[in-house]
């Protein structure tokens, strides 16, 4: 038997202080990985520290509920759990000011709404056109809307339940978002989102695969394209608002039928 399964079957039968504190501290550097990829694009007024310490709370959580006779790795279940609660303390503080959210619904209608008219995502040139701003002007909106945008669509996330993971966009509370997609399952998402992500352009469907595959931070993926870090923000901001728009879209038609 494996010492970390002795060590935690023995800490659910005892739930000794000392066994605990020697589980925190044991993966405390997950906190710290958690909360340095979401800090990523977050405004510079949200501190790191603060991020880690909503994210320790999430630790304590996870160590309380991990079942280890489910047979998951630890660290898969409790990363879920650590975003969790930065996520939940991010959401309440609702540091997103209101015409930035406002904005981002703009792009998603207009976005929506060229799709439409092409059959197909529209483009930078395109989507600035209508919504009457330059592509300078997009692009700074994206720059600011990056702190909004920093989720994963396909993000993995844990179920109360236990320790079977699910998609994000099944615990998704919009209402809209929850019925649209509610038919659909998990793998018809999946399918969904990996052919909108094959019709990306070049780059940007390269910042998708480096940032949510291969765990690169922006800055790494900026050495990779040979891009400054905020113009990485910016491709990652457009491909997550886009990506989101047409799923939407997909929903929408889908429910139609």
């Amino acid at each position: 038997m494996r010492e970390d399964v002795k060590v935690w079957r023995e800490y659910k039968k005892t739930h000794s202080d000392l066994l605990r504190d020697g589980l925190i501290k044991k993966y405390l550097y997950l906190v710290k990985y958690v909360a340095g990829r979401i800090a990523i694009g977050l405004p510079a007024s949200i501190e790191f520290g603060d991020l880690v310490s909503y994210g320790i709370l999430g630790l304590f959580d996870a160590i309380e509920k991990y079942d280890v006779n489910q047979g998951n790795k630890f660290e898969t279940y409790a990363v879920t759990r650590i975003r969790g609660a930065i996520m939940d303390e991010l959401r309440r503080l609702d540091w997103a000011p209101r015409l930035l959210r406002k904005r981002a619904r703009e792009i998603d209608r207009k976005c929506k709404e060229l799709e439409d008219r092409y059959g197909r995502m529209a483009t930078d040139d395109e989507l600035a056109k209508g919504l009457r701003i330059s592509v300078g002007e997009l692009n700074h909106l994206y720059s600011e809307l990056s702190s909004t945008t920093f989720l994963s669509l396909d993000e993995v996330w844990q179920n109360e339940n236990g320790n079977k993971p699910i998609s994000r966009l099944q615990t998704i509370e919009d209402s809209l978002l929850t019925n649209q997609f509610s038919y659909l399952h998990r793998n018809e998402v999946a399918e969904l989102l990996s052919k909108a992500i094959e019709n990306l352009p070049e780059k940007e469907k390269l910042v998708v695969i480096l940032y949510y595959y291969e765990n690169l931070t922006l800055r790494e993926i900026g050495q990779v394209l040979n891009v400054s870090e905020s113009r990485v923000c910016q491709i990652h901001t457009k491909v997550i608002l886009r990506l989101r728009s047409h799923l939407r879209k997909v929903g929408e038609l889908a429910v139609e039928v």
